[in-house]
């Protein structure tokens, strides 16, 4: 009952603040204290986003199918990074510094680049959501691993169990706690990688859409399409943390 109450308080003050910004916004926006082509009201960015709506969910279709597929890839291979890391010490010594140095190039430097040698399709934008979103994954399962239980596991090693007996009974469970903390990033990850390579080529899109409602001036239009990305970004963190709470029920046991 106590949790149920700070959930409900903690949502309380979360909307009163979103609230008051918008309140705040609207009267700027009146007051005409920042020129309406610059910064539109929000009530005029809602009738631009239902004015817009079908082109918008059309475009979002695009941006999400990539998401998906890339963030899919993203996922894999970083899993398969971070289990390969762990296993072999000298594949860590040798990849993990190269990993470290692909999160150090900004992406909207490399995907000029992917268009240029992969096109305006699919492939480019899918490829730049790969190098955004394993990283989190490939870092959040070694910290996993490498926390496991010490004396769980020179207990299993006692008894006779294997690597693979070890790594599968306790630092694979260990480590999925890290793997939702990381995947949760990865997601708005790959909305976001989206969209960024979308503004560099493509035909579809909402990063596409961003660029031709950016070209004529109709703002309102764009922090339409902003808020939209946000919402798509929070709603697929929601579902990681519906997915948490099916893998991983003894942690929601009270």
């Amino acid at each position: 009952m106590k949790e149920k109450s700070r959930s409900i308080t903690s949502k309380f003050w979360t909307f009163s603040a979103l609230a008051g910004i918008l309140i705040l916004w609207q009267a700027v926006s009146w007051a005409g204290l920042v020129p309406h082509y610059m910064l539109p009201s929000p009530v005029d960015v809602v009738k631009a986003f239902f004015a817009d709506f079908g082109l918008l969910m059309q475009h979002a279709r695009v941006t999400l199918a990539e998401a998906a597929l890339g963030l899919f890839f993203g996922v894999t291979v970083g899993a398969f990074m971070a289990v390969i890391m762990e296993r072999f010490e000298k594949v860590y010594q040798a990849f993990y510094p190269l990993i470290v140095l692909t999160q150090t190039v900004p992406t909207v430097a490399i995907a000029p680049l992917l268009v240029l040698w992969f096109g305006y399709e699919m492939l480019p934008k899918v490829i730049l959501i790969v190098i955004v979103t394993f990283f989190p994954i490939t870092v959040g399962l070694l910290d996993g691993f490498k926390s496991a239980d010490q004396d769980m596991i020179r207990l299993m090693r006692s008894m006779g169990a294997g690597n693979l007996q070890i790594f599968r009974c306790i630092k694979l469970p260990g480590a999925m706690s890290h793997f939702f903390a990381s995947l949760r990033i990865s997601v708005s990850y790959s909305v976001v990688g989206a969209v960024i390579s979308e503004w560099l080529g493509g035909f579809e899109g909402l990063g596409v859409y961003m660029t031709r409602v950016k070209k004529a001036f109709s703002y309102d239009k764009m922090f339409a399409v902003i808020f939209l990305i946000s919402i798509i970004s929070l709603l697929l963190m929601k579902l990681v943390d519906i997915l948490q709470k099916k893998v991983m029920p003894w942690e929601h046991v009270k």
